[in-house]
């Protein structure tokens, strides 16, 4: 059986970056795990880890090259297959005839790396992302937000611990079943 999950933001005034390192190390020593239950948002550019959270790992890198073998294997089969089900001797020549296959292959390598690197930055972007969680507009304005989504019977501590670290202003959000 699923929990009902529900959110809730914390919204701290814009400069109080020190306070909102202090609420997500408090969450962190409340039990809740980071990435997954609690985040920060915010509309301003800050540094990575100014607020004590882990540094973001991607594998992104890793798409292209899928991309591109993907598609280097794609042209191959396309142009073989192609000849071999129609062989057409010309002059003696081999069927297979590598300098026109490897066009072919060449454009399949580079659209299969174009294709899978898009897909590769809707993944690791982690969209679309259907449960959006609490919000408050005033994040666009600079203030620093943390989110904290978890199960009903734990969200009244993260209530708490929200409060007691400073946060300015409250705000629940949606439910998640």
């Amino acid at each position: 059986m699923m929990q009902t999950k529900r959110s809730i933001i914390g919204v701290f005034k814009p400069n109080r970056e020190n306070t909102v390192a202090d609420a997500m190390d408090a969450l962190k020593a409340g039990g809740y795990t980071e990435d997954t239950e609690y985040e920060v948002l915010t509309g301003t550019p800050y540094p990575e880890g100014v607020f004590g959270e882990n540094e973001p790992k991607h594998a992104l890198f890793r798409y292209p090259l899928i991309g591109a073998a993907c598609g280097f294997i794609v042209g191959l089969v396309l142009t073989s297959g192609t000849q071999l089900a129609y062989p057409l001797v010309t002059g003696g020549k081999p069927i297979l005839s590598i300098p026109p296959m490897a066009i072919i292959m060449y454009e399949g390598t580079m659209l299969g790396a174009i294709l899978f690197t898009v897909l590769g930055i809707i993944i690791e972007s982690r969209l679309p992302r259907l449960f959006m969680g609490a919000y408050d507009e005033r994040i666009t304005e600079g203030w620093i937000g943390v989110t904290v989504t978890t199960s009903e019977d734990r969200i009244a501590k993260a209530e708490d611990i929200l409060n007691k670290a400073g946060a300015d202003d409250l705000k629940r959000g949606w439910e998640k079943s």
